[in-house]
């Protein structure tokens, strides 16, 4: 008894419509990868067109299963699993250098460029060009204003900070002065979320305590350093901000 594969039947319309889909998806997917090459990015042409023609073919694969023999997974579903998929290779685009990090937009792109390719899968072919032309002006028309206003000092109403009040005193009078200071800034309604004390030279002591707001008057702080510049052992005092990640 011989071996029988059962094929399914052979449908030009359909087969055309498939290489309609991905000869799209393949444009559109080079059109976005150019971009990124030309700006020598790491997900360049080569990258973000496989991401569009791949998404489009297991988009394109569920829609014609499901027309042929029904069932799930419907095509719904594997959109989800595409985009997920595409959420990991993302992921590997970006990097982290301390405080520094980079490959977002790289990773934001790739994911642009699977939903240009899942679109093309289920042959809404005008809403793939849609997708390819935004995620292009995205990276192309917004460039201008992101540079402009990265070149703009920020506001400080805009930015969150961490703040805190260094005190450096004698190591005899470390008590009292720490006393002092938390009245100091509860009468000047600050919240310490955090005290560090450490020694400062041999005699000497470092109080750091860092406050719960992140935005501060300056007049205040320094009303609280005069303040606490009378007290017995104060040899130095100042508060200091730090951008927060």
């Amino acid at each position: 008894m011989g071996l029988q594969v059962n094929l399914p039947p052979f449908d030009a319309g359909a087969t055309l419509g498939s290489m309609l889909s991905l000869t799209v998806a393949f444009v559109l997917g080079a059109a976005i990868g150019l971009e990124r090459q030309l700006r020598q990015r790491t997900a360049g042409l080569r990258t973000n067109t496989l991401v569009a023609v791949g998404a489009a073919v297991f988009v394109d694969l569920a829609v014609r299963f499901h027309d042929l023999y029904g069932g799930p997974p419907s095509p719904l579903h594997v959109v989800a699993y595409v985009i997920s998929g595409v959420g990991f290779l993302g992921a590997g685009a970006i990097m982290k250098d301390g405080a520094q990090v980079s490959g977002l937009n790289t990773a934001a792109t790739l994911w642009g460029s699977a939903a240009v390719g899942a679109c093309a899968g289920v042959k809404l072919l005008p809403e793939a060009v849609m997708a390819a032309v935004f995620v292009l002006a995205a990276n192309t028309l917004l460039r201008p204003v992101v540079n402009r206003i990265q070149r703009q000092p920020l506001a400080q109403g805009f930015s969150e900070a961490t703040y805190a009040i260094n005190v450096v005193c004698q190591r005899e009078q470390q008590a009292e002065v720490l006393d002092r200071l938390l009245l100091l800034l509860e009468q000047a309604k600050y919240p310490v979320r955090a005290v560090d004390q450490r020694p400062f030279g041999e005699r000497d002591v470092e109080i750091e305590a860092v406050l719960y707001a992140t935005s501060v008057d300056a007049a205040e702080l320094d009303a609280v350093l005069e303040n606490l510049a009378g007290t017995a052992g104060v040899l130095q005092g100042f508060w200091n901000a730090s951008l927060e990640e």
